[in-house]
This record gives C-alpha cells, sequence and structure tokens, in this order.
C-alpha cells in the first residue's frame, strides 16, 4: 500500500519524470501535491499500470490535486546539458510553478539539486512507496505519451505513437533506413554502431 506523506510538513510535493531513456522526444516531469484526504486504491508506479489504467487515472488526480505542474525539456537542452540535468530541471521547474508552495520535495530515484530552498529527500523506487510520486509518474507518463502522439503524425515511419521515442528495433531500424530528425537526442547512441557511422538528418 502506498503512503501518503514521507515529511511531517502541511504541503509535500512528490515528483518525477518520463522518457529520460528515450533517443527522441523530450523529457518530462511532473509535480503533484495531494490532500490529506486523497484516496485512489488503482494508483501506482505508472510502469505498472496499462496505458488504459493511466488514462483513466489521469483525470482523476488532477481533480483530486491541490495543485500540479508539468514540464517537457526538449531534445536541444538534453544534448547540451545531459540527461541527468534535464530531468532535474524539467523537475525543478514543475516544483517553482506550484502553488502552494511546497513545503517539502519527495523525489523518485537517487539524484536531485535544490530548488527554492525547500528541502528534499530522494526516494529510490519512490513511485511506488508514495502516492505524490506514483501520481507524478501517471501525469508525466502520460502527457509524455500524448506529446510523442503528436510527433507521430509529422514523423510516422519511426512509429512514435507506440514505441515513445524509446529504443526499440523498430525504431532502431527506422533511423538506420531515413536518419534522425530534429527530434532525436544527437548525444545519444542512436545505433549500435553509431561511433563508426555519420548519421544523416531526415528532411
Amino acid at each position: 500500500m502506498l503512503l501518503l506523506k514521507y515529511s511531517d510538513t502541511l504541503y509535500e510535493t512528490g515528483t518525477d519524470e518520463a522518457g529520460r531513456g528515450c533517443l527522441a522526444g523530450p523529457v518530462t516531469a511532473a509535480a503533484v501535491i495531494l490532500p490529506d484526504n486523497f484516496e485512489l486504491d488503482l494508483l501506482n508506479d505508472s510502469k505498472q499500470l496499462s496505458e488504459k489504467t493511466r488514462e483513466h487515472l489521469r483525470p482523476l488526480i488532477q481533480q483530486q490535486a491541490l495543485c500540479y505542474h508539468v514540464v517537457h525539456i526538449e531534445p536541444e537542452i538534453i544534448d547540451e546539458i545531459n540527461i541527468l540535468n534535464a530531468s532535474i530541471r524539467a523537475m525543478q521547474e514543475c516544483i517553482v510553478q506550484l502553488t502552494p508552495t511546497p513545503h517539502y520535495i519527495i523525489v523518485d530515484g537517487n539524484r536531485f539539486k535544490p530548488v527554492a530552498n525547500i528541502p528534499y529527500s530522494c526516494i529510490i523506487k519512490g513511485d511506488s512507496k508514495y502516492l505524490s510520486i506514483a501520481a507524478a509518474s501517471v501525469l508525466a507518463k502520460t502527457y509524455r505519451d500524448d506529446y510523442m502522439n503528436r510527433l507521430h503524425e509529422e514523423y510516422p515511419m519511426y512509429n512514435w505513437k507506440s514505441n515513445k521515442g524509446y529504443p526499440t528495433l523498430e525504431h532502431r531500424e527506422a533511423i538506420r533506413k531515413y536518419g534522425i530528425t530534429k527530434y532525436h537526442r544527437k548525444t545519444f547512441r542512436l545505433l549500435p554502431e553509431q561511433l563508426e557511422m555519420d548519421l544523416e538528418f531526415c528532411k
């Protein structure tokens, strides 16, 4: 059973990201503050839920949350500052947009950087332990999936509607055949033999 809070503060936010391991598209983060009477039986780590369940939970989370915010960090920023820093920046940008301002932050994972002088704790597998992190994981995942579905319309040959930019065999074969797009992360190893070849842009 997931816990509501880690701290004893009034407003605690959970934050998480989605898309960190993808070859294309943004890394997306969400931050959520839940009320003390929050209950949502199906809520869990988004990776443990079906797409249908995540889509069912998203409006329920948004209706019940005291506040939430979602941020996308684009591939060119990921390439500039690296994926870890981009993930942290996305979470930080979410947090500073929350009203009320959180008194404490709980972060899924083991890396974070201070933001707005708010105390925080990193929690390994926090999305399967705390409701606010699980809620953030569902929002980040569903908003990013929507984003990749839109990009799919522009570049359907990569089938981002299905693989969401992750390094599937299908995605890599499309890169091999068509080259890369402005949405690909240029600093990532897009193909296994990338060090031995130059990738061309898909026009």
